[in-house]
């Protein structure tokens, strides 16, 4: 591969404006495809085969005139007079009624017309009363379910105007409605009114601003000007990582064009994006200037560094394919839309890095480490060789690894204990921020009816199968079976079809969508529901978007361990072939799980558990766990590849175990470690975005990178590789055959070169490992 690499790195260092000039076409027509085929973004969560969807499906058939649930635009506006007065009061009356009529206004309204919540009340109780009346029901029950499923508080001064937007889905919602609609509230508001909106159309597609990259951009050109001490240098990583995130993001908003892609896809491959683009083009550049110390030839500098550099690149680079594209094995499709959007992000970072890189250097020729602002003059040990605070660490570590493995043991296995009470949850309304219309308003509906309101579940009756006269009998027990269930506030029958075939039963629980005691209800229901099929004669179902979102969860918890399964195995195999050993796969694994394992305690202790003060407790999102696996592997393996390889390199050419260790990281720990505080700048940057699946990824991927490479590579991984020593790269003779020699380490060009790595206790002038300067 080194040489493949080589020969790359050396055509593309050439043919440089040819190279650039492919990037740039190509992206032109990338650019054009979008414009011409692209589609809106969605945010369906759905998962075939759960037993909502299936609920949904049957719903389809009984009611094919129903709307979609998760394509309906809806939105509760919730208005609330001062504290003593009610709505019906006349002066809220007649600001109710203005408000009404704004609304009523507003683009994208449907052709229904709306009524404020007092009027809606009384309409509402006087049609369930008669109706029942009409069929010689119970009006007693018809006032109970009236009183239920009022958008009128008891006390009168809280009600709901619900409306759905005229869309086809909350993707069609423009940006414009959601401006008119806050103005209208606003003007509302001067009345005196306390007046908020939530639904899933109330916001429309969230829109996330572009600061949180710049922040991290500006943190990682920073750090990489006090890495190069060039201000040219310090540039290149951040133009290619941004040409690198522009494919992968333009790229996915063309995939809109042939399936569903969640709108925060984007982020999620922006953040993996930039850090790996800034991340694999330092390694190779920090190579190539190694390689510049002693020749004036830059393009043979150039070629060895893609050889070289660029071969743990491609390593390190396939880890993270495998993590991102192997979410595509839970078929979840919303979680896979995001992994192979994230890959192919990390894919084209990877070609950057290997093609485009080496062709800037050859554009700028000279000028690469132009615009000094410090010169690197490195420490020399008694010996003549670089003394670093890489190889000072390295020897702190060596002197006592045991007792290093069992501190970081014990510390990381004390931070992930309050993973154990990790609740997996999505996103709702009630758990939006203190400060958005959504939050206010789903707390204003919580108060006043109850947090069961805005958890509604719906059982679905299929009566096909039952004789027509047995029908209400069965649809009633239906309703007094859901009704008797713990933790529900209410449950009554609000729609059957034409024929009498089908029956859709409102279930309100007491608790709101993200309480675990929701979640016992939907659990009994699903099991009490084959004893009420047998008694009845009719098929159940039980739906709606809180039964949707625990599905998913528990779908995705499912899921995690067949991901790790195929993740690590494959993993494993592509490190062995890597290492030629067992032993040092099998460490950067299991320091992976310690490390992740550690980083869910920490987030379940500040997001879920509010320590700090630092944001509001609530569930963690459902899949964050198994994502933020994903990338924290793939990251992972990257540190470890870049670390261990210039350890593995040195004990190929003829150091001992100790002595490898200590000059991997001569060479490599000052790279790694700025590449790893780029990371974690990007990935925290992205903590100030007010969206809390992103707030919380940004901060365990911060939190995931700061542990794997500063507490598990480089303190853990290499005191086990002290404790083992030559046992390290341990490899049977059978397996050693079966495995292909892939060269990573650059063998072939190394020696063509005359280089030769020796011992650390070797005299001056016999060693390769002075080359590195940064």
């Amino acid at each position: 591969m080194a040489t493949l690499l080589h020969r790359l790195g050396l055509t593309a260092y050439r043919r440089w404006p040819l190279v650039i000039a492919t990037w740039v076409v190509l992206f032109i027509a990338l650019g054009a495809s979008v414009a011409a085929f692209s589609k809106p973004m969605s945010d369906s969560f759905s998962i075939p085969g759960i037993p909502s969807e299936k609920a949904s499906d049957m719903q389809a058939e009984l009611f094919p005139n129903a709307p979609d649930p998760s394509d309906r635009a809806t939105v509760n506006v919730v208005v609330a007079a001062p504290e003593g007065a009610e709505l019906a009061d006349p002066e809220w009356t007649k600001a109710t009624e203005a408000l009404v009529g704004e609304l009523s206004e507003l683009p994208q309204m449907p052709d229904t017309p709306l009524a404020d919540p007092v009027t809606a009340a009384e309409q509402q109780r006087q049609q369930l009363v008669g109706a029942a009346k009409e069929a010689g029901g119970d009006a007693e029950v018809a006032e109970a379910n009236a009183d239920a499923l009022s958008p009128l508080s008891d006390d009168g001064r809280v009600g709901i105007i619900t409306f759905d937007f005229a869309v086809e889905s909350v993707a069609d919602v423009e940006p414009t409605t959601i401006e008119a609609l806050e103005d209208v509230m606003a003007e509302a508001r001067d009345s005196g009114l306390t007046v908020e909106a939530n639904g899933s159309g109330s916001q429309g597609m969230p829109h996330i601003g572009g600061t949180s990259e710049l922040i991290g951009i500006a943190v990682a050109l920073v750090v990489l000007i006090l890495t190069f001490g060039s201000l040219v240098a310090a540039g290149l990583p951040i133009v290619t990582a941004a040409v690198g995130v522009g494919f992968g993001v333009t790229g996915i908003s063309l995939m809109t064009a042939f399936t569903d892609i969640g709108s925060t896809t984007p982020m999620l491959a922006t953040m993996i994006g930039l850090a790996v683009g800034i991340d694999y083009c330092l390694f190779i550049l920090a190579r190539f200037r190694a390689e510049m110390e002693h020749t004036s030839d830059r393009q043979d500098a150039t070629g060895l560094a893609v050889g070289t550099a660029g071969s743990a690149v491609v390593f390190a680079g396939l880890t993270v394919l495998i993590a991102l594209a192997a979410l595509s094995v839970v078929r979840i499709p919303f979680l896979t839309s995001m992994g192979i959007a994230a890959a192919g992000t990390v894919l084209v970072a990877v070609l950057v890095a290997l093609t485009l890189l080496p062709a800037l250097l050859g554009m700028l020729g000279s000028k690469v480490f132009a615009g000094t602002v410090r010169r690197y003059r490195p420490a020399r040990d008694h010996d003549g060789r670089i003394l670093n605070n890489g190889v000072r660490w390295a020897r702190v570590v060596g002197k006592q690894p045991l007792v290093v493995v069992a501190l970081v043991v014990v510390a990381l296995g004390s931070l992930a204990i309050p993973m154990k009470d990790l609740h997996l949850a999505f996103p709702t309304d009630s758990t939006a921020s203190a400060d958005s219309t959504q939050r206010k308003a789903s707390d204003l509906v919580a108060d006043a009816f109850g947090p069961g309101r805005d958890a509604p579940l719906l059982v679905v009756a299929d009566g096909r199968d039952v004789p027509a006269d047995e029908r209400p009998a069965a649809y009633g027990e239906v309703v007094a079976w859901a009704a008797g269930q713990d933790d529900v506030s209410s449950a009554q029958i609000v729609g059957q079809n034409e024929d009498g075939t089908g029956a859709q039963v409102l279930v309100t629980p007491e608790s709101g969508p993200e309480d675990t005691a929701t979640e016992d209800l939907l659990s009994n229901l699903r099991d009490g529901q084959a004893d009420v099929e047998d008694a009845t004669g009719a098929d159940l179902g039980v739906t709606g978007t809180t039964a949707i979102f625990t599905d998913v969860s528990e779908r995705l918890s499912d899921a995690l361990p067949i991901y790790l399964l195929v993740v690590i195995g494959l993993a494993f195999i592509l490190l062995m072939i890597v290492f030629r050993s067992i032993l040092v796969p099998l460490t950067a694994t299991l320091g992976f799980l310690l490390s992740v394992l550690a980083t869910l305690g920490i987030t379940v202790a500040v997001f879920q558990e509010g320590a700090f003060g630092l944001v509001e407790g609530q569930p963690i999102v459902s899949f964050m766990p198994i994502f933020l696996i994903g990338l924290v592997f793939g990251l992972a393996m990257d540190y470890q590849v870049f670390l261990v390889t210039r350890m593995r390199e040195a004990h190929v050419h003829g150091m001992s175990t100790r002595d490898a260790v200590v000059d991997g990281f001569r060479n490599s720990a000052r790279v790694v470690a700025a590449a790893a505080v780029i990371m974690i700048s990007v990935f925290a940057a992205f903590i100030l975005i007010d969206e809390p699946i992103i707030k919380s990824m940004g901060f365990a991927l911060a939190v995931a990178v700061f542990l794997d490479a500063f507490v598990i590579r480089m303190a853990l991984v290499p005191a086990l590789l002290y404790l083992m020593g030559e046992k390290s790269w341990w490899l049977p003779s059978w397996l050693d055959r079966l495995l292909p020699n892939v060269d990573v380490e650059g063998e072939k060009l190394e020696r063509g070169q005359g280089g030769e790595l020796v011992p650390d206790e070797a005299s001056p002038g016999q060693h390769a490992a002075d080359r590195q300067p940064v």
